[in-house]
């Protein structure tokens, strides 16, 4: 079965930084597309950045110049460095992966991805 494993959540004030990773387990990253989503307290999940086979990576607006999308060397991992956090990133991050990349047009929709991690909370204090 394949697992994903989100880690590196935490709290942090405002204009701090923190990594998180996302490791597969059954799951062949080194073929395939991923992605980081986030649903805030009370809000709608939305897509943050992803990359795909290739290295094309996407982000949200909001994140544009903070938020860094890779990859580990041996491909078996995929993380999302995050710089000058706002009080607004507070929210539960979630990893996806998808079989199929989607068109690039639907980078950020989650029905396009078929396996997700039970996600980690980053909290940013003003």
């Amino acid at each position: 079965a394949v697992r994903l494993v989100e880690s590196g959540g935490g709290s942090v004030q405002a204009g701090g930084s923190l990594t998180l990773s996302c490791a597969a387990s059954g799951y062949p990253w080194s073929t395939n597309s991923a992605a980081w989503f986030r649903q805030a307290p009370g809000g709608e999940r939305e897509p943050v950045a992803a990359l795909y086979t290739g290295g094309r990576t996407f982000y949200a607006d909001s994140v544009k110049g903070r938020f860094t999308i890779a990859q580990n060397y041996n491909k078996t991992m995929r993380s999302l460095q995050m710089n000058n956090l706002k009080p607004e990133d507070t929210a539960i991050y979630t990893c996806a992966a998808a079989m199929s990349a989607p068109f690039p047009e639907d980078w950020g929709r989650a029905e396009k991805y078929n396996y997700w991690g039970q996600g980690t909370q980053v909290t940013v204090s003003s």
